[in-house]
């Protein structure tokens, strides 16, 4: 079992004693931390927290620990089910929210789920923020809402739909043209909730022919479930057989990207996100500087690799980047 309490969330095996993996006790507290923070911090006159997941096994389980936790804490929460990260992010702006917490583990495998946590921007806690969310965990230093005060639970599954109509609006979409390009597109979504919004966006875009590979969101990884060459050997095998343009590969939360080429090779466009999907950045990498900070979180991971007979190391770090150059990079607002 494993457990990693950072400031970009906590993390952790599902199961186990508390403490030593991500078990329900082990929720119910960082949950409880974390709404005790952003009561005590928010600027927004709001009552409301965003919960969005991806298609886990134990989402479900999750969510309802997370949801319940909220309640309880006196907060109002908007629960828009299997969501992606971007989607979620979307979600706490929109609702202005006073947070949100994005219930994924990543590119993890399917053994592990974590609470990612927002602010009021949508966007991750920094490093001050986190760690006062892991001093009030840690000193268990929260108060639960009375019988009057208990808040309410809202479902709403729409912002997949809001999302993609946010996309079409971008001055760089032109769906004019992709649908006469009449592509074929396949998609591999690792059986999670890209596998939902992926094909629905491909559509909105004017694609007729797609080709789903694992978009059932069962939460049962058809690969290890980062995008990495190694991990994508079934859509490269198809993309070599030809009739197929383009493929796209996303991680179970659809915050990471491959791209695999007509001919089956694994390709990429050397962009930057920023958070909520504010914009990107493109440029010669090269010319990047990345600065590691804080501490560096070291997991033994028996799980990926199992069949092969592997064990993986997960590091997990914090890094500042700043250009060498500035000339070398530009920055596009996707607004």
């Amino acid at each position: 079992m494993s457990l990693i309490k950072s400031i970009s969330g906590i993390r952790g095996t599902i199961g186990g004693r508390p403490g030593e993996g991500l078990s329900a006790l082990d929720v119910v507290k960082f949950t409880s931390a974390y709404a005790s923070f952003i009561r005590n911090n928010t600027t927004k006159n709001s009552n409301t927290i965003v919960v969005g997941r991806d298609a886990r096994i134990s989402g479900p389980m999750v969510e309802q620990l997370v949801c319940g936790t909220l309640v309880s804490m006196g907060f109002d929460v908007i629960n828009i089910g299997l969501a992606s990260t971007p989607t979620t992010e979307i979600a706490v702006v929109e609702e202005n929210a006073c947070g949100g917490i994005i219930l994924t583990a990543s590119h993890n495998p399917r053994q592990w789920n974590a609470l990612k946590l927002l602010d009021e921007n949508g966007e991750f806690l920094n490093d001050n923020q986190g760690k006062e969310v892991l001093s009030i965990a840690e000193r268990e230093d929260f108060t639960y809402a009375d019988i009057d005060n208990i808040g309410t639970v809202l479902n709403n599954q729409t912002y997949n739909l809001k999302h993609i109509e946010k996309v079409l609006k971008l001055n760089l979409v032109d769906t004019e043209a992709i649908k006469n390009a009449n592509f074929t597109v396949a998609v591999d979504a690792v059986n999670s909730v890209g596998g939902v919004i992926i094909p629905q966006l491909l559509k909105a875009l004017g694609v007729k022919n797609i080709v789903e590979l694992n978009c059932e969101a069962t939460g049962k990884f058809a690969h290890t479930p980062e995008p990495l060459p190694e991990n994508l050997n079934q859509i490269s095998e198809l993309m070599r057989q030809g009739g197929i343009d383009v493929g796209f590969v996303v991680d179970p939360d659809v915050d990471r990207l491959a791209i695999v080429m007509e001919n089956g090779e694994i390709d990429g466009i050397p962009v930057l996100s920023t958070s909520a999907c504010k914009g990107v950045l493109l440029g010669k990498f090269d010319d990047y500087v990345i600065g590691q900070w804080g501490s560096i979180d070291l997991t033994i991971d028996p799980y990926s690799q199992a069949t092969n007979g592997n064990v993986r190391l997960v590091v997990n770090a914090y890094f500042d980047a700043k250009p060498r150059r500035a000339e070398a990079f530009v920055a596009k607002t996707l607004a």
